[in-house]
């Protein structure tokens, strides 16, 4: 048990669980600077679909966006997101401005722990001085700093916020165990306490760039075998019968996680005059994968005897992965963008965003399935469960003689697809 006061700064898909949860134990405080945002969760609802209604309704979290109403709290926990540049660097605005808001409420005695993903250096290097600027007290004195790497994986029921377990650091032992009570006062897996907090930024940052760079070799292998007119999904069936096979497979690597972390690694990497090679590799694949997905989709039309400019291609799925509205870093948008750059004409549909969240220009584009007819081809990009009850003859009868279909995800069996007369190709 603990007895703090707790404050979550940043309500997106992995503060809202925290504070949540936390919630239910004891009274949070919830602050975000998106009014739009603090409204809804106030009405009971989150549009993340994170958090289910009933929970919200149990929770005791005041939320709000006006800063002095966290001001008691000597508790905080930063869950900002650390997005990249269109240079793909680490862009730690959030972090910086998160720190001065904490800074101007921070008192001695109080804590504040990051979950936000960084390189390590981050939370004592850059983060902290802001604290000790805006607050006028000595960090490791006056206050105390913590790093608690987020795991939140959105649109999984299974691996939620209390059954992920969870890493702490701190900048003592006093600290830590404070850290540790409060986070295990609610996390069910268990606490695991690092060594310091640059271990547990390490430990955050390597956990995707471990799994990017092992999707990359998928999506390299992919990109081999479709030379060699060789099915990779058989090959990784086949050799998935020896016991120690990694079960990986290709596909688009977007959002907020996989896709952007190994870049704050990298980055760090080069400010310290190493040049990182295997993983700025495994990015350089991934992030060309949708380019070829589209380039491919042309050539079986081609193949099929289609005319390219004005052709009518339907892509389903616009999310950065299944079941869940997160649009962040969506690899379907270079899909997307590659067609139109050949004149196709493409429409795009996803039951899982609200296109108001959309530019106008996707908005102009986006028809809903139903309506939908006499296509060239379909690119079924996000294996929503709302696609996957679809039939594969739903999707012929909506396509054109000689038309094609492409299943990145490999959803359907090829088999059941014998009877169509046109084209289907899996990544």
């Amino acid at each position: 048990m603990h007895n703090r006061k707790i404050a979550v700064i940043g309500l997106g898909y992995v503060g809202l669980p925290v504070a949540v949860h936390l919630g239910i134990k004891n009274k949070v405080l919830g602050f975000d600077i998106n009014s739009k945002r603090v409204d809804e969760l106030k009405k009971g609802k989150d549009s993340t679909l994170e958090v289910e209604e009933d929970l919200l309704q149990k929770t005791n979290v005041l939320y709000t966006c006006h800063l002095e109403e966290i001001k008691s709290a000597d508790f905080f926990i930063v869950t900002v997101p650390t997005p990249v540049d269109d240079a793909k660097t680490p862009d730690l605005t959030p972090m910086i401005k998160a720190s001065e808001s904490v800074g101007k409420v921070l008192k001695k005695g109080d804590i504040v722990v990051y979950e936000s993903t960084v390189y390590p250096g981050v939370c004592e290097d850059i983060c902290m001085p802001i604290l000790e600027k805006l607050s006028g007290l000595k960090g490791g004195v006056d206050f105390k700093i913590g790093y608690s790497p987020e795991r939140i994986n959105p649109g999984d029921k299974e691996h939620t916020f209390t059954k992920i377990k969870k890493v702490v650091s701190a900048q003592d032992k006093e600290s830590l165990d404070i850290v540790a009570n409060v986070y295990s006062s609610v996390v069910e897996a268990g606490i695991f306490k690092a060594s310091s907090i640059k271990v547990a930024e390490a430990a955050k940052v390597i956990e995707n760039t471990q799994r990017d760079i092992n999707i990359a070799l998928m999506n390299e292998l992919a990109l081999i075998f479709d030379k060699m007119g060789i099915d990779t999904q058989e090959v990784l069936e086949a050799a998935s019968t020896k016991w120690n096979f990694l079960k990986f497979y290709p596909g688009l690597v977007g959002g907020h996680c996989i896709g952007v972390d190994p870049y704050y690694l990298t980055h760090k990497a080069t400010l310290l005059g190493y040049h990182p090679q295997v993983i700025l590799a495994g990015r350089k694949i991934n992030d060309e994968v949708a380019k070829f997905i589209a380039e491919k989709t042309v050539k079986l039309m081609i193949n099929q005897g289609h005319k390219i400019k004005n052709a009518k291609i339907a892509i389903l799925g616009l999310t950065f992965k299944e079941n869940c509205p997160d649009l962040r870093n969506s690899k379907v948008f270079d899909i997307i963008t590659e067609l139109s750059d050949f004149g196709v004409d493409v429409k795009i549909y996803d039951p899982w965003v609200n296109i108001d969240e959309l530019d106008e220009k996707y908005k102009k584009i986006f028809t809903q399935f139903d309506k939908m007819e006499k296509l060239e081809g379909i690119i079924l990009a996000v294996s929503h469960k709302n696609f996957k009850e679809l039939s594969p003859k739903d999707y012929m009868n909506k396509i054109n003689p000689g038309g094609v279909f492409i299943d990145i995800k490999g959803v359907y069996n090829k088999d059941l697809f014998g009877f169509f007369d046109g084209s289907y190709w899996r990544l």
